[in-house]
């Protein structure tokens, strides 16, 4: 692929091949999938193009849980599932030009919705291998325990890691509210997924202060942060995060969203970068967010005063950052260079 000329960096970044690392299954399903899954169940959300426009608008952080509880009672099939991962992929190899995705997904809620589990597994993975074959987008899964539901929460999520384990499962994480939610009541969840081999990638420091962060790296083994915003707030943890090369899941709009940033100008990604913590540009839950990876892209190199080449590193960041099978990570950071004229 050919970049656009020098000075169009939005152009530049469209064309991108790049890697996404914190993104959310359900958090993911744009105006359109939401459209589809309203069709095949009828009720509390429009399907008719405009209303669902209006509904799916988005206003503010409350209207975000809205509508995200809103898809979540709209998958109730396996099938349903197969449908969001497959679109979901399709939108990212296409429209954003995500060549290895790292999806999390909280497989809590579907069994609670009356999924079994087999069922769900089964279609993550035919979706998964779908998307490979048409569209060239390698996916990988991160299972998160949704805090806010506690013990019982991550004891059917660690079953569900351990004893009906994806091919594609690389990682086991941690969201949800952090506030009332103590990191260090999971930690045999997550010595037990560490022994399986699986990689520790819990949210922290999002909402709550850089303690978060520290008991997620003293009590959960974390090796990468999904956040890590207050990480900003101490200098020990920034230099400790540097010295053993943890990464930073940046999400800049996420973060406005959700209160975490008052607003971009204020962001703490320079922050991070100039105190070489390792980071990369994510979108959590873009059409939610109303955004995308290619607009976090586009806010990141605004934040950093970045040009072409500043941008491809962020990228090659990613990919660095990722559990990607090692010959996926070299043909895309081959794939990068190119693009890019290095």
């Amino acid at each position: 692929m050919t970049p656009p000329p020098a000075g169009d960096l939005a152009a530049y970044i469209r064309g991108l091949p790049k890697a996404e690392l914190h993104v959310h299954h359900v958090g993911s399903a744009s105006m359109r999938i939401v459209g589809e899954l309203a069709e095949r169940h009828p009720g509390t959300v429009p399907s008719e193009p405009e209303a669902l426009r209006a509904f799916y608008e988005f206003r503010d952080f409350a209207h975000f849980i809205e509508v995200y509880l809103a898809v979540v009672d709209l998958i109730r099939t396996p099938e349903d599932v197969r449908y969001l991962t497959y679109e979901v992929a399709r939108e990212l190899a296409t429209e954003q030009q995500v060549r290895y995705a790292e999806l999390t997904c909280t497989p809590y809620t579907s069994v609670l919705r009356g999924i079994a589990i087999e069922g769900y597994t089964e279609a993550i993975e035919d979706a998964r291998a779908a998307a490979e074959r048409d569209f060239g987008l390698v996916l990988r899964w991160i299972y998160d325990i949704p805090g806010e539901s506690g013990i019982p929460a991550a004891d059917a999520t660690l079953g569900f890691a351990l004893d009906h384990r994806p091919d594609a499962l690389v990682g086991f994480g941690l969201g949800g509210p952090e506030i009332g939610v103590p990191r260090p009541q999971f930690k045999p969840h997550f010595d037990a997924a560490r022994a399986a081999g699986l990689h520790s990638v819990p949210h922290a420091g999002e909402t709550t202060g850089p303690e978060t962060i520290w008991s997620s790296l003293r009590d959960l083994g974390a090796e990468r942060i999904g956040h890590g915003t207050s990480a900003a707030a101490d200098p020990d943890l920034l230099a400790h995060l540097a010295e053993r090369g943890i990464p930073l899941e940046v999400c800049p709009s996420s973060n406005i969203a959700t209160r975490a940033v008052a607003t971009l100008a204020e962001h703490p990604l320079r922050t991070f970068v100039e105190a070489g913590v390792s980071v990369s540009i994510n979108s959590d839950d873009p059409p939610m967010f109303g955004t995308s990876l290619n607009r976090e892209y586009e806010i990141a190199a605004d934040l950093l005063s970045l040009d072409a080449g500043g941008v491809a590193d962020l990228a090659r960041a990613a990919v660095r950052a990722s559990y990607a099978p090692d010959g996926v990570r070299a043909s895309l950071l081959a794939e990068i260079d190119a693009y890019s004229g290095d």
